[in-house]
């Protein structure tokens, strides 16, 4: 089992995101969970390409103080919504013949879906923590509308198994 974070930097990181405070809380629990717990923990930035502002080097690419990696914890840098294209990452987990991903981050309708339907289609089992990825409004659906489509609808039961932070820690205690 590894906790993958996606995106937890410091320009997509706001209070305009749905419930922002419970995805923050969330996820810092799960963090520390794995590392109580010997899960390695591994952090996903995403890299909108030179001048954007958003690319290595800008300050706003950095991983939010709130989650921030402890030193020896793996980053990875992408630059589309999948984690596991063109990064490594999926190399990394085969070696390691891991099985199970926890993901938790941003943005739920664009890399927590590309990286969650990627892990499934590579085999693994899918954990995604209730309250621990959020987004913005967008023109089709307010932010609330979206996340519950994701979460309550289209992951659970077809990509990934929905259930709550308590008993994502429990099974990173039992594993």
């Amino acid at each position: 089992m590894i906790l993958l974070v996606l995106d937890a930097q410091i320009w997509l990181t706001n209070q305009d995101l749905y419930c922002y405070e419970r995805f923050a809380s969330g996820t810092k629990r799960l963090i520390e969970a794995a590392r109580e717990n010997n899960v390695e923990v591994i952090y996903v930035q995403h890299d909108n390409g030179p001048g954007t502002g958003f690319s290595k080097g800008d300050a706003e690419f950095e991983i939010n103080q709130e989650f921030y990696p402890h030193e020896g914890e793996k980053r990875y840098v992408k630059t589309v919504s999948s984690a596991f294209q063109g990064t490594g990452l999926k190399e990394y987990l085969k070696d390691k013949n891991e099985d199970t991903v926890v993901i938790a981050g941003l943005l739920t309708n664009f890399c927590m879906d590309a990286t969650i339907k990627s892990a499934f289609e590579m085999g693994l089992r899918v954990i995604v923590p209730e309250g621990t990825n959020t987004t913005f409004d967008n023109p089709y659906m307010d932010k609330e509308k979206t996340y519950k489509y994701y979460n309550e609808f289209m992951w659970p039961g077809r990509f990934a198994e929905c259930i709550s932070v308590e008993d994502t820690v429990q099974l990173m205690k039992s594993r």
